[in-house]
């Protein structure tokens, strides 16, 4: 507890300019004035100045950070980009302390392994990874960082701590995703920090892909392996990225992005369980092709529901069916029901038009995608965890298969997976089945509209149309009008007993009167000079799309 509080005034010190700054953006001098507008490039010196912050405070922030990289509708599109830069990859802990975890937990280094090669391969702000020899065989030995457990505890801490006095500076439509996440956050640093976690969707992952020879898995060795340990087979491989040694070896690196697109495809919509870390250095390619695939602490599971929607989502961004789309993102919780379809469906129009290329099978999406999330921080809306995640994992997979074939054709690979699989054939019995209901209705219409167009026609003959309007902002409308009354009656009663007073009584009186409706005529005044609730700006318009894409 006692760390906790000393942990909760550093984060104060780190955090408390950024808080005023954006204070400040709401009300002027913090507490009264008019909000402000921020520029793009003073957004993206916050991000930057929060992304150092994060990396001052450690481990846990630096997961803190990799997780608001996931959700779009927590951050705005300038923080993502930032936060997309955070590498896990922080010194080791001392071998001596990482002896001492192992021994603890499987035993002695010694009597354990043949050999065991004391320098770390890699550390990260959770664990660290060393090269040992058992049986003859070469495996990798991940081990938690030590004493790292009362250090995430009291950050957990302090992060429950902070939300409240958070949530004072941000709008009210931010403060239900902040509370969300603060718990996903819990969960997600517990879930990489057990290692046991870790082996199980190992295994259950490597289990999935057993008769794939285009994928290679490392497999865990449970005997060797804890909570704070986990033992796997040592798979060598060449960066994924690494384009120029992956052509000396003479691979084709088309067919290698189309394996990794399917295979990702075969994990969300099929399997159900993924592995939801693909940036590059968790991926490499054996001399003979194969792809090899590490470190399993950030994995995920998508319900059988999501999988569908997902499926739904991915055809009807190939067909460019707007209502498709929405409809998808409404059912999976991403999009609220209540929002503006036709706000929506313009946005998805621009988002579509500006990714896509000469046809339909050019685009891309991950471009759609970032247009999907920057709207979804404007209205704004909150990503379910898992779903989330999936998003990350399709523009990170897809920047990567840019990078192995710059014309690699994302749509094509996953309606080509789609189709083999049969789901696009079970979407066009759909469509078939869709079709069909339309042309009936349409001929049920055919019979009921004459009739009813007659009687419209007749009622309006007789002046008997009722034109009802409705206030696009009703509720805000009316309040302002009333306070307008209100502002008017007061001002009436003042320069009345103003009148009065001066007759009656001492000029003296008078004159308090009127300073008191001095304010009241300002205010009054003022009311009118605003934005009236009546006028409408378009919020999403091609140009200003653009402009973000800059």
């Amino acid at each position: 507890m006692l760390r906790a509080y000393r942990r909760f005034f550093v984060v104060a010190y780190q955090f408390l300019p950024l808080l005023l700054a954006y204070a400040r953006d709401r009300k002027r001098f913090v507490l009264f004035g008019g909000g402000r507008q921020v520029a793009p490039e003073t957004s993206r010196a916050r991000a930057q100045s929060l992304l150092n912050s994060l990396l001052t405070l450690g481990p846990t922030f630096i997961k803190l950070g990799q997780l608001l990289s996931t959700r779009p509708d927590v951050l705005p599109p300038e923080y993502i980009e930032e936060f997309e830069q955070l590498q896990d990859d922080v010194p080791p802990a001392p071998w001596p302390d990482a002896k001492a975890v192992i021994e603890s937990d499987i035993g002695p280094i010694e009597e354990t392994f043949d050999e065991f090669d004391t320098d770390p391969i890699s550390g990260a702000s959770l664990g660290q990874v060393y090269i040992a020899e058992v049986d003859g065989e070469r495996v990798a030995v991940k081990v938690r960082r030590p004493n790292i457990e009362p250090l995430v505890e009291a950050d957990l801490r302090v992060v429950g701590w902070s939300l409240p006095i958070l949530m004072r500076f941000v709008g009210q439509a931010r403060s239900f995703s902040l509370e969300t996440i603060a718990d996903e956050f819990e969960k997600t640093i517990r879930e990489e920090m057990d290692y046991g976690r870790e082996r199980e969707m190992l295994t259950e992952i490597g289990e999935n892909f057993a008769e794939n020879d285009r994928i290679r898995v490392p497999e865990a060795r449970p005997a060797l392996s804890s909570d704070r340990v986990l033992t796997m087979e040592y798979v060598e491989g060449t960066k994924i990225s690494d384009v120029e040694n992956l052509d000396e070896l003479g691979l084709d690196r088309t067919d290698l992005a189309v394996t990794l697109q399917e295979t990702y495809l075969q994990m969300i919509v099929q399997d159900g369980v993924f592995h939801a870390d693909p940036h590059p250095g968790n991926l490499a390619v054996k001399d003979d092709g194969r792809l090899v695939f590490y470190d399993f602490g950030m994995s995920g599971r998508v319900d059988p529901f999501i999988q569908d929607k997902i499926i739904e989502f991915y055809m009807a961004v190939a067909a460019q069916d707007t209502d498709a789309i929405l409809d998808a993102l409404v059912e999976m919780g991403t999009l609220s029901p209540e929002a503006d379809r036709e706000v929506m469906s313009n946005v998805m129009e621009l988002a579509i038009a500006d990714a896509r290329g000469e046809d339909i099978e050019q685009y891309r999406v991950q471009q759609i995608i970032q247009q999907v999330e920057d709207t979804i921080y404007e209205f704004p809306l909150r990503l379910p965890p898992n779903l989330a995640l999936v998003l990350r994992v399709a523009t990170v997979v897809e920047g990567v298969c840019v990078t192995l074939d710059p014309d690699f054709d994302f749509i094509s690979v996953a309606t080509g997976y789609l189709r083999e699989q049969g789901f696009i054939e079970e979407s066009a019995r759909d469509f078939v089945a869709e079709r069909a209901g339309e042309a009936r209705d349409f001929g049920e219409s055919l019979v009921r509209v004459p009739p009813k167009l007659e009687s419209t026609l007749d009622d309006l003959d007789r002046g008997d149309v009722t034109l009802t309007v409705e206030f696009s902002r009703e509720e805000e409308t009316f309040e302002r009008l009333a306070k307008r009354i209100a502002l008017a009656a007061l001002l009436t009663a003042t320069l009345i007993s103003s009148s009065v007073l001066y007759a009656f009584s001492t000029p003296l009186a008078a004159a308090v009167a009127v300073v008191v409706s001095v304010p009241l005529a300002i205010s009054l005044w003022r009311s009118f000079r605003r934005s009236s609730g009546f006028r409408s700006q378009p919020q999403f318009t091609r140009q200003r799309l653009r402009q973000r894409d800059k």
